[in-house]
């Protein structure tokens, strides 16, 4: 059966103790404006917003490395893990509702559950 996916957007994962400053940091640096914060079991995010293309742009306070990241979002993540498998990702860690993916050459990026699939760039069908 075939799936879509398509890029998310970027996660900007922050090593810091001040969430708030790093999303100041960012928002001023890219010129968005913030919007949405909220935490999930443990994990704090906040969304920009006016983003090119309708990308979702994030920052994240974490506790690995400072990196950013990108997701790709699915209306199929079994589908989506299994493709790109075949091209060489390895599973990393199943994590609340995503897998965390690692690219043959060492780059982390999620697969995660496509929100609006009618918004944003038309998603690749495979």
């Amino acid at each position: 059966m075939a799936h879509r996916s398509r890029l998310a957007g970027f996660i900007i994962d922050c090593n810091t103790d001040d969430h708030a400053a790093a999303v100041d940091f960012w928002s001023q640096a890219l010129g968005l404006p913030k919007t949405e914060h909220h935490v999930e079991g443990g994990a704090e995010y906040t969304n920009l917003a006016d983003t090119p293309g309708d990308l979702q742009i994030e920052v994240q306070k974490v506790t690995h490395p400072s990196r950013v990241h990108l997701d790709i979002e699915t209306d199929d993540q079994d589908a989506e893990v299994a493709r790109l498998e075949a091209l060489g990702a390895k599973r990393v860690e199943w994590i609340k509702r995503w897998w965390v993916m690692e690219a043959p050459t060492g780059q982390r990026f999620c697969v995660v559950k496509m929100r609006n699939p009618e918004k944003g760039a038309k998603p690749n069908e495979w």
